[in-house]
């Protein structure tokens, strides 16, 4: 088992964040479908009574999603994965300023293979530190990355000049760029704690593959907060209820587009 926590600070409010995140998903989802591969949403609806971080956090939105990704993952898994099998299955429980997400293979590695990604949300810059209530014995075994979105490198497929938040400024709000000592000066300002655990029990493959998933969770981290940051233009002024409307067309345009095209996504390399 490998965890570790990621702190990202943007310059947002957690107010506006749990829009932008939720807009930038959507958009993200579009751009890893294709060519039979990316995204399913099999379902998109209200929940209660399920109790997260000891029971703080109880209703919000569910997502069940399915991610066909034969071409997106190591080439080393692929050998020895049956066909078929790189199906991984995601729910959602978001309880925004909380939220929990469970990757899972239940068609092949079944209990095998977990990975957690627990995010708190915090008008703060990334000072806390056992936000997620971790026992001593898993505190231990964390650590902490903080990801700076405007001076941390990006690898060359992932960059692009528009969404460089060390170069772009919002039309909307007048944020940006983010150079410099930015995280400890901007205003208004927010962290999101991204607490990601992973198990994956195959002999002789355990730690290269759970290194290789907390890399890759770090990459699209990276990547994705970009995005928001960069996309705020776009999103800024959206209400819940504009949300909504988009995920359910997003929805509908997923099912068409993951059974034509080409594949296409962050996750195409080895």
């Amino acid at each position: 088992m490998l965890i570790k926590e990621y702190r990202v600070v943007l310059p947002i409010t957690v107010e506006e964040y749990q829009v932008g995140q939720l807009y930038s998903v959507a958009e993200v989802s579009k751009n890893e479908t294709g060519g039979g591969e990316g995204v399913e949403v099999r379902k998109n609806e209200p929940f209660e009574n399920f109790p997260l971080l000891g029971g703080k956090f109880c209703s919000g939105q569910y997502t069940y999603k399915i991610y066909h990704l034969a071409s997106r993952v190591p080439a080393y898994i692929r050998l020895l994965a049956p066909k078929g099998s790189l199906e991984v299955h995601e729910e959602a429980w978001n309880a925004y300023p909380y939220c929990r997400t469970v990757i899972t293979n239940p068609g092949y590695m079944k209990d095998a293979f977990f990975i957690s990604i627990e995010t708190m949300h915090c008008p703060d810059r990334g000072e806390q530190e056992n936000v997620h209530e971790l026992p001593p014995e898993k505190l231990k075994m964390r650590e902490v990355d903080f990801i700076d979105i405007g001076s941390d490198a990006v690898i060359a497929k992932d960059y692009k000049e528009s969404e460089d938040p060390s170069k772009f400024k919002s039309e909307k709000t007048g944020r940006g760029p983010l150079t410099g000592n930015w995280r400890e000066t901007v205003d208004p300002v927010m962290c999101a704690y991204k607490l990601v655990t992973v198990e994956f029990k195959w002999l002789g493959l355990q730690t290269r593959v759970e290194n290789f998933i907390q890399s890759t969770e770090r990459r699209l981290f990276l990547k994705f907060h970009r995005e928001v940051f960069c996309w705020i233009d776009q999103w800024y002024g959206l209400t819940m209820a504009d949300i909504r409307r988009m995920e359910e067309e997003t929805k509908k345009e997923l099912q068409a587009q993951i059974a034509e095209g080409e594949v296409r996504g962050t996750l195409g390399d080895d």
